[in-house]
């Protein structure tokens, strides 16, 4: 008895003498996800897939034999940024989709509706109607003042988990990597440790304040890297939004230079006065940076706060802003450092009086703008290769060039329609050729992009 006795009587010292350490404290990042979470959506995709690429007809040897071809499904993320219902996710989550679905947190489900998006930005806009209840939203934050080691929150639904929270903190800024796809590079990206994986995209990145500072879009394959997770920041997304929503299409600035990366050899035939960043080789007389006082030879440092070190990298962080964007670009004149203030110009502005307007032809059926594949066209896409065609210029939403992949900079060389072939050499040849296609038949588009050509089939239905 007196055994037992002692026995209690340890333990309760011993839960008197350990007590419970910060009974108080609450994890500031549970206030976040309490606020945030109800605001970020899932996002279900059906997408139907073309197997063309090696056989015109490979679509239709497959229905013969095996019926339609079944939709791809995807899920990816997205958060309400406005109280009528509109959501911001990445462009590829849902490109070319046939049908989209949004699921709040409370378990209910809406079709949406795609307003609008950009490849390039890989940013789109998408909304549902939900008469029925006042939508949560999210705050939105800024990503120009963020430091490296800030928390960084992610929400979202990787691998189809509704609702996962991830943390880690901001590790890096201003980071550009490859497309996966090689259509070239993300600019200005916020790499974090917050894991990130398939489904993620769309969601949000949050600081500490529940506020969104960046649109999770890509991570490192697991085979190559872990922890590394990168998002597009906030403030770039939100330069584009309101014309998403205006017009489906974000406009792109223009700078009006022609430039390549800095090298050895350039530095030391110039005598250069640095080894890194894009060398301007000419400037478009009359354009914005004509008009700021950026010469030839001037090497570009930086666009504000993002460092330039090749000519790829200065023209993925120009076209992270719209026209009519004031930048401070830096560069340097033989060794004296200049900060030169450019207001950014249209993509597509007239530059100059002799230039005569580019002709464009807007095709319906396909949903493509086209003009004539130019001499600046092949040595601004570095193409190697003699080649003919027209290149696309817009590529509408919804419309059966879209659906299979089509965008902007593709050159259509041919176009095949029921075993006819067509060749495209002119404007002309584009215009006939697709006024020759009618309803139900079997249409190929052989394109080349970059230094591979692919076929795009689909079935053309009015």
């Amino acid at each position: 008895m007196k055994r037992i006795l002692v026995s209690v009587v340890v333990v309760v010292l011993a839960l008197t003498t350990f007590a419970i350490v910060n009974p108080d404290y609450e994890n500031p990042i549970v206030n976040v996800v309490e606020v945030a979470a109800p605001a970020v959506v899932r996002v279900e995709v059906q997408v139907r897939d073309s197997f063309g690429g090696l056989d015109p007809f490979l679509d239709e040897f497959f229905r013969r034999f095996f019926g339609d071809i079944p939709p791809r499904e995807g899920i990816g993320s997205g958060f309400i940024f406005d109280e009528e219902g509109y959501i911001m996710t990445n462009d590829h989550v849902v490109q070319n989709a046939t049908r989209i679905q949004v699921t709040l947190l409370d378990g209910s489900t809406y079709p949406a509706e795609y307003i609008g998006g950009d490849r390039e930005l890989d940013l789109a806009v998408i909304k549902i109607n939900a008469e029925d209840k006042k939508l949560p939203t999210i705050k939105i934050g800024s990503s120009s003042m963020l430091r490296i080691g800030e928390w960084a929150i992610a929400i979202g639904n990787p691998l189809g988990f509704q609702q996962t929270v991830t943390v880690g903190v901001v590790s890096a800024v201003e980071r550009q990597i490859p497309k996966p796809d090689g259509s070239g590079y993300y600019s200005n990206l916020i790499q974090t440790d917050a894991a990130i994986n398939p489904g993620n995209s769309g969601g949000p990145l949050l600081n500490i304040h529940g506020e969104v500072i960046g649109i999770n879009t890509a991570l490192v394959a697991p085979q190559v890297g872990t922890a590394l997770g990168f998002a597009i920041p906030i403030d770039v997304a939100m330069r584009f939004v309101d014309a998403l929503i205006e017009s489906g299409v974000a406009e792109k600035a223009f700078l009006g230079v022609y430039h390549r990366t800095v090298n050895e050899n350039l530095v030391k035939s110039l005598n250069l006065q640095t080894n890194t960043g894009a060398l301007i080789t000419d400037v478009v007389p009359g354009g914005p940076a004509d008009r700021a006082g950026i010469r030839p030879l001037d090497v570009v440092k930086k666009v504000d706060n993002q460092d330039i070190t090749s000519a790829e990298s200065l023209g993925a962080a120009i076209r992270n802003y719209p026209p009519g964007a004031t930048v401070t670009i830096t560069v340097n004149r033989m060794g004296e450092v200049l900060q030169i203030e450019v207001i950014l110009g249209h993509e597509r502005e007239l530059l100059s009086s002799e230039q005569p307007p580019e002709e464009t032809l807007a095709d319906d059926k396909l949903g493509l703008v086209v003009a004539a594949l130019t001499a600046e066209d092949i040595e601004r896409l570095g193409i190697k290769r003699e080649i003919d065609g027209v290149i696309v210029k817009e590529v509408k939403s919804g419309k059966p060039a879209s659906i299979v992949g089509i965008r902007a900079d593709d050159i259509i060389t041919k176009v095949s329609i029921m075993g006819e072939f067509f060749s495209v050499k002119s404007l002309e040849d584009y215009e006939f050729a697709v006024g020759s296609i009618m309803k139900g038949d079997h249409v190929s588009l052989f394109v080349a992009r970059e230094s591979v050509t692919f076929i795009a089939s689909f079935e053309y239905q009015e």
